[in-house]
């Protein structure tokens, strides 16, 4: 189990290294910053002083040092779209309604996609297992952004029962936890019924079922257990993209969130904000990965022993 753990915290390390690099170039091709924050007449004397003022006038190799260096101490330097301000302050400050609406679209998300996904396993071919199968089909065709207007114009507007957007209270939460976790809901759901169906087959099972073990202990006990590895492995990723991925439901509802400051800095080719949301979401994102691991490893014993 340990040399598991050193294995796995490498390839994390390895896997970070890479990112940087990657968040590095990808944040440089967007274009000059120059070009957007400079006027149209400013000359080249304004441009090679502010090129200079930022150390964009360096060699590539020099600034990607210097920012991997800076940003192992906190330092990711000052906002161009907000001057003063410092970067990993701005974004800091916006990890906290992401992540807040992270956490109750995937508590959510995962209670339906348990309750839908054994139901429709131990129910199968019937009405209930129809419905199931339908929900994760609308859940993983419908654009994020279409389910957030169609739901805005139904509670808030015709109905009037939640706010349009803002953040707040619990009701700001409904309708932006709906559209970011309802997509995961089907993802989990299917997984967790593919699994369960397995396991119900299992030969395991059908001597449980001889001994006289009761239903309830069969699936809640014995089968959900074994069928669960799959997802708790997609839960990782899942709580990365509920992170990452919930840009388009952030500006749909207004959300002060990490995604439309994103979005204003690639607007504003803000290359310190870009590569600051990158690089605390991918240390996050590695970090969920690296805990699923672990999670993993246990569940599975196979893992835990090398097998």
């Amino acid at each position: 189990m340990g040399n598991y753990v050193v294995r796995r915290f490498g390839q994390a390390v390895i896997t970070l290294l890479a990112m940087t690099v990657i968040v590095f170039l990808l944040a440089r091709a967007s274009g000059d910053p120059a070009d957007t924050l400079l006027p149209a007449e400013a000359t080249q004397e304004h441009r090679a002083r502010m090129m200079e003022l930022w150390g964009l006038d360096q060699p590539v190799h020099v600034q990607y040092w210097r920012f991997l260096t800076n940003a192992l101490r906190g330092d990711f330097g000052l906002a161009l779209m907000n001057p003063g301000r410092d970067v990993l302050d701005l974004v800091l400050e916006r990890v906290g309604p992401t992540v807040e609406l992270a956490a109750v679209a995937m508590l959510g998300a995962v209670v339906l996609a348990l309750i839908i996904g054994v139901v429709s396993a131990v129910r199968k071919n019937s009405l209930l297992d129809t419905g199931g199968k339908l929900f994760a089909i609308l859940g993983q065709s419908m654009p994020h952004f279409w389910i957030g207007i169609i739901l805005m114009w139904l509670f808030a507007v015709r109905l009037g029962w939640l706010p349009t957007s803002g953040y707040g209270s619990w009701q700001h939460f409904v309708m932006p936890a709906i559209v970011v976790g309802w997509f995961q809901v089907s993802a989990l759901m299917r997984l967790l019924r593919s699994g369960m169906l397995e396991a119900l087959d299992s030969e395991y099972v059908q001597l449980a079922r001889v001994k006289g073990v009761s239903r309830r202990a069969i699936v809640w006990k014995h089968c959900l257990r074994n069928a669960a590895i799959a997802p708790l492995t997609y839960a990782g990723i899942m709580l990365s993209y509920l992170v990452v991925g919930s840009i388009t439901t952030e500006i749909v509802f207004n959300w002060p969130g990490v995604g439309a400051l994103v979005y204003r800095a690639i607007l504003a080719r803000d290359f310190a904000v870009v590569q600051a949301i990158a690089i605390v979401f991918g240390v996050l994102i590695i970090f969920t990965q690296f805990v699923v691991d672990i999670l993993y490893a246990y569940v599975d014993p196979r893992i835990r022993y090398g097998e």
